[in-house]
C-alpha cells in the first residue's frame, strides 16, 4: 500500500477545508435574507476559522475592518487550524498503530 506524506495529506486537506468554507460562506452571504440568517451547519463547518477569529485576530484588531480581509484571515485560520490538526491526528495514528495511511 501507497504511503502518502502527512504534510501532503494535511495540506489537502486544508485546501478542502478552505473550499468548502467559501462556499459555505457565500451560500450563506446570498441566502442570508431568505432564511433570516445564517444556513444551518454554517457554524459547523466555519468553525476552525471562526475560532481563529475570536482567539486570534480580534484581540489584535478591531471589530470594524472590513468583510474582504476578515473573510481572508477566516479562510487563513480555517485552513491553519485544518492543516494542523489533520497533520497531528494523522502523524498520533501512525505512531500508535504504526500503519500506512
Amino acid at each position: 500500500m501507497t504511503q502518502y506524506k502527512i504534510k501532503n495529506i494535511a495540506l489537502l486537506s486544508g485546501v478542502i477545508a478552505v473550499m468548502i468554507g467559501l462556499l459555505t460562506f457565500t451560500v450563506s452571504w446570498l441566502l442570508w435574507d431568505l432564511s433570516t440568517g445564517p444556513m444551518p451547519g454554517y457554524e459547523l463547518l466555519l468553525f476552525p476559522g471562526n475560532l481563529t477569529l475570536v482567539y486570534i485576530w480580534h484581540p489584535l484588531f478591531t471589530e470594524e475592518i472590513n468583510l474582504i480581509p476578515k473573510l481572508i484571515l477566516m479562510l487563513m485560520g480555517q485552513f491553519t487550524v485544518v492543516f494542523c490538526f489533520v497533520g497531528a491526528l494523522i502523524w498520533v495514528v501512525r505512531k500508535i498503530f504504526n500503519k500506512t495511511l
